[in-house]
């Protein structure tokens, strides 16, 4: 994965820790027996909220060396008793936690912020109930969600995952706590790497999972141990400081990042590279090189990287010819309608944007500085301040929303471009 070009001088970016590796680690860390150590854990609101969840739920997190190591006192087992949950606006724990909830024993109530309550969780609801957990949930199968149990036999079960991959992650994570063996029939899955981590990080702490064909995948009981685990940095973040150096003509490495990641969202790298950028992999970190030219008219399906989907969207008015973006119709689900919600943000910037249920064509153009609505949605604030070096007066409406995921985007956005650094005040 490596261009024939001379390097430059570069730039290393402080990328923080995987989110998705960092809320799967502590919940598998919960269901082992024993003390596990997560180091160098993202630190967000998302995680936060999931660790407090988790210590509402009856399990032990410290931080002995402050926020760089985090562990986790597991018990082999779900949570018991009654609780409470508040998830906040993290969907991880709003479809991570009740499965595992469900393998234990008591009554557990599950709820988040309005725009969590917006995401749909009728599949997970469905698949609990099939295994044979109590679940009830607001109308239309959304938060809150209460599920009562005794624990859960096993069993086959289907799981639709068209809107997201967490239903059926959550589901593989709780299944070695279950009595018998599950096996998981999955119907039109989508972001297949994210299962792939899972599945990864679940082998990690000891399971045993096998695959067939045709999305069939067998979880035997057992349960977890205990592990030592480095949390790698958030490929999916590091997205727009790579398109910030493909945007800028700069050269940018994130480290530790590179072969043998875990995420599949580090494949973006290769549609910067299709964009016109260098790209660099190797087994220590992924560097991204600008080389002053934004190439465009190609068609590209990012179903399965379809978190840094508004990555390249935001950044496409600047490539000289149009771009579209396929597969993407479950980002509507998202913390916003994400294919919609980039689409009149372009749109405010004077470019033109063409729309379908799951693509988006951007044109090129000159944007000019206008206000972006970022729904709250940290994703949105993100992507868009990358086009703000290049573009003078983007601001964002909210740019504290990027706390869900990277509490310090701007300052270090603003260390590795100093010149051209966006506004982010509020307006």
């Amino acid at each position: 994965m490596t261009d024939a070009a001379p390097r430059r001088a570069g730039r290393t970016a402080r990328v923080p820790g995987s989110k998705s590796i960092t809320n799967r680690a502590l919940l598998l860390a919960a269901a082992a027996t024993g003390t596990s150590r997560l180091r160098l854990p993202l630190v967000s609101a998302d995680t936060v909220a999931f660790r407090r969840a988790l210590v509402e739920l009856g399990f032990r997190v410290d931080a002995p060396e402050g926020d760089v190591v985090w562990e986790v006192t597991g018990t082999g087992r779900g949570p018991t008793g009654k609780s409470e949950i508040w998830c906040e606006d993290a969907g991880t724990a709003a479809r991570f936690l009740p499965p595992f909830a469900a393998a234990g024993s008591g009554r557990f109530a599950f709820d988040g912020s309005a725009q969590l309550r917006a995401r749909p969780l009728r599949p997970l609801a469905d698949a609990l109930t099939a295994l044979g957990a109590l679940v009830r949930t607001a109308p239309g199968g959304a938060l809150p969600m209460t599920v009562e149990t005794g624990g859960l036999e096993g069993g086959a079960v289907t799981v639709h995952s068209s809107m997201s991959s967490q239903f059926l992650s959550g589901l593989l994570m709780a299944a070695p706590l279950m009595r018998t063996p599950v096996i998981f029939a999955v119907d039109s899955l989508v972001s297949r790497p994210y299962i792939t981590m899972t599945l990864a990080l679940m082998r990690r702490f000891g399971a045993e999972v096998s695959q067939g064909p045709g999305d069939v995948i067998e979880v035997r009981p057992g349960g977890y141990g205990p592990v030592d685990l480095t949390v790698e940095p958030d490929a999916s973040t590091a997205s727009y400081v790579f398109a910030a150096a493909a945007v800028t003509g700069e050269s940018v490495t994130v480290p530790g990042l590179g072969h043998g990641s875990l995420q599949g969202d580090l494949r973006f790298v290769e549609v910067l590279r299709r964009l016109g950028a260098r790209v660099e992999v190797t087994g220590t970190g992924t560097t991204v090189t600008g080389t002053g030219r934004l190439r465009g008219g190609f068609d590209v399906d990012m179903g399965e990287i379809s978190d840094t989907f508004m990555t390249l969207a935001a950044v496409a008015p600047l490539a000289d010819a149009p771009i579209t973006i396929r597969g993407v119709a479950h980002a509507r689900l998202k913390e916003s309608d994400r294919v919609a919600a980039v689409a009149e943000n372009l749109r405010a910037l004077g470019v033109g944007t063409e729309e379908g249920h799951d693509r988006i064509t951007v044109h090129p153009g000159s944007p000019r500085g206008a206000r972006v609505a970022c729904r709250r949605d940290h994703r949105l604030g993100m992507a868009f301040s990358v086009l703000g070096l290049r573009v003078p007066g983007i601001t964002l409406d909210d740019p504290s929303c990027v706390g869900k995921t990277f509490p310090g985007f701007h300052e270090e956005l603003r260390r590795l471009f100093p010149p051209a650094a966006p506004s982010v005040s509020r307006q």
